[in-house]
């Protein structure tokens, strides 16, 4: 056999080997509802993907919590039933509880500005510690304020001590805390907010205007208290397994098309924040705005749980650098 045939079968043996290892699927899990732009913005990554060099990997999305909640998601990732998911804090903290600094303390962040300078400083450490679990964070972004809708008004916390308060089942921790706060908290999984809504088995829930919209809560829960309770951040998360066995130059192609969808997605998330409070206002919506004396109840109740916080919802190096690059930021 002369030489040159004999490499050109190496090379064509080789790259059927590489191929092999190489994931041809990748299937990711989102509560994302479909057809939103989000939704959108993650198949136009996928289509990114899906031409990358050395990849030609097909990217599959269930949205809508079909594939469970945020929980199960994880669990699903772990034992290679799904590759990659996007993610709150709520998901992601099961991977590791470090990113609960980034939503976890109520009416600590003053501003979204403030909520990405702080993401934006803590991310390489984020993203070491995913890493460290197995998990490789591709973008992270934020879909806007989470407020509080409810069955009747709400001004000031005695009027939401009176109702049943939905947290998710999930965040055992979380649940501990609304009840320290008196508050009538009710476990549930994420999807079943509006069955929940619907059987009288809770009378409010926190979310964000967006998810108030498409999940039709506001039809059950028509008044919303515009608190800047705190910022739902999230990301795109895939298996370390599924990131290693893609070639060094798709994986550059990769991040890249992930990080785009990332900004694109926290960019419509803001402004659907707002044009989703006008289509409810439209159709019903009773807003309560926050008045300072209002705003000053709030916060002091919700501070004066942060020594609980620290150290048990997060972890406390968390809560402290937190804090710190707060400080910093408002300086």
């Amino acid at each position: 056999m002369k030489p040159i045939v004999r490499i050109f079968i190496i090379l064509a043996l080789y790259r059927v080997a590489v191929g092999a290892e190489q994931p041809q699927r990748i299937k990711l899990a989102t509560l994302l509802p479909r057809g939103s732009s989000a939704h959108q913005a993650l198949l136009e990554m996928g289509e990114k993907w899906r031409q990358a060099p050395g990849a030609g990997v097909t990217l599959t999305i269930y949205t809508d919590g079909t594939m469970g909640g945020e929980a199960e998601t994880v669990r699903r990732m772990r034992v290679d039933q799904l590759q990659g998911g996007v993610l709150s804090v709520a998901g992601l903290m099961e991977i590791d509880r470090a990113v609960t600094g980034l939503q976890t303390m109520p009416m600590v962040f003053r501003s979204l500005d403030e909520v990405e300078y702080v993401r934006e400083k803590l991310r390489p450490m984020l993203d070491k510690r995913l890493e460290e679990k197995g998990f490789v964070a591709l973008f992270w972004g934020d879909a806007g304020w989470v407020r509080i809708f409810s069955k009747k008004p709400v001004t000031r916390p005695g009027d939401l001590k009176t109702q049943k308060v939905f947290v998710l089942a999930s965040d055992s921790g979380q649940v501990d805390l609304m009840k320290r706060a008196g508050f009538q908290a009710v476990p549930l999984e994420y999807t079943d907010t509006l069955t929940g809504l619907q059987t009288g088995l809770i009378d409010a829930v926190p979310t964000t205007p967006f998810y108030a919209l498409a999940g039709q809560f506001y039809l059950r829960a028509p008044y919303m208290l515009e608190i800047n309770y705190v910022p739902l951040v999230g990301g795109l998360v895939m298996t370390r397994k599924t990131w290693d066995a893609l070639p060094p130059v798709t994986r550059d192609a990769f991040r890249q098309a992930a990080e785009e969808a990332g900004k694109k997605i926290s960019a419509q998330s803001h402004r659907e924040m707002e044009e989703a409070v006008a289509a409810m206002k439209k159709r019903g919506l009773q807003v309560s705005q926050m008045t300072p004396p209002a705003e000053t109840e709030w916060r002091t109740l919700f501070e004066g749980l942060y020594p609980q916080i620290r150290g048990n919802l997060v972890p406390a190096d968390m809560f402290d650098e937190v804090h710190r690059l707060l400080r910093e930021y408002r300086k």
